[in-house]
């Protein structure tokens, strides 16, 4: 909570503009955090079987979102909405009550217009986190300790080439030419080493994350439950709240 004192009305002012511009980015940012693409890259090179067999350029693609850097960028999004609309109802508050997690007091005297709202960020947060892609889980990854991305370690496949060569039907006799026919086979020419990347979700983190929102909104509606009363003061709760979903 910050001693900055506002008149209501100022908030009001405020609000429309804050909640229309974090909203604006917010939605962009979810339709981006919704496409398994760009938490997906890929590196890979080819090695030649002989020194002077076939070669191929190397193929890569980079990883362009990391899902806890999404997380961290709605984190900021979600805490200056939060903060904005907590000084509002907090302003009008006549009915308030605690949120309790366990035994613990995450925000004390919590307008009950605000628990309201705070189930509705939370439904939404729900349905943000529970759309992001994760880790396929047909692969084994490892924590690149160079990087924010998951990794696979290099797997090794074949690299074949079709290849004619003759087969006698028949052989030459003193009368007739031997009968040959041409028949294609794979030729091993190479290997391709491919180690795959993503920047998405482990299935463990995504499922922690689903559970503690549940958790947090499970305890708002008891708030509201409970709630009843009390003036304009700045107030800062979104870095509370989202830091105690996302740490």
């Amino acid at each position: 909570m910050s001693d900055e004192r506002m008149k209501l009305h100022e908030v009001v002012a405020v609000r429309k503009g804050v909640k229309t511009r974090t909203y604006s980015e917010l939605t962009d940012l979810f339709r981006k955090a919704q496409r398994d693409e760009l938490y997906n890259g890929m590196a890979r090179e080819f090695t030649p079987t002989d020194d002077d067999g076939e070669t191929f350029p190397s193929e890569s693609k980079q990883v362009q979102l990391v899902a806890e850097d999404v997380l961290k960028r709605v984190r900021k999004l979600r805490a200056t909405n939060l903060d904005i609309e907590a000084t509002q109802e907090w302003g009008n508050r006549e009915a308030q009550a605690d949120v309790v997690v366990d035994g613990t007091t995450v925000l004390s005297d919590v307008p009950v217009t605000l628990l309201i709202f705070l189930e509705k960020e939370l439904n939404d947060l729900h349905t943000f986190v529970a759309g992001m892609p994760v880790l396929d889980e047909s692969k084994t990854w490892t924590k690149d300790p160079n990087s924010k991305l998951f990794r696979t370690d290099p797997a090794r496949t074949h690299k074949t080439k079709k290849v004619q060569r003759p087969v006698v039907l028949y052989d030459a006799t003193e009368h007739h030419p031997a009968q040959t026919q041409l028949i294609s086979e794979d030729v091993t020419i190479g290997h391709w080493e491919t180690t795959y990347r993503s920047g998405a979700l482990p299935v463990p983190r995504k499922e922690e994350l689903l559970e503690r929102i549940d958790v947090l909104r499970n305890a708002v509606k008891r708030a509201r439950s409970r709630a009843n009363d009390a003036e304009v003061q700045r107030r800062e709760i979104g870095e509370v709240l989202l830091g105690y979903l996302f740490g």
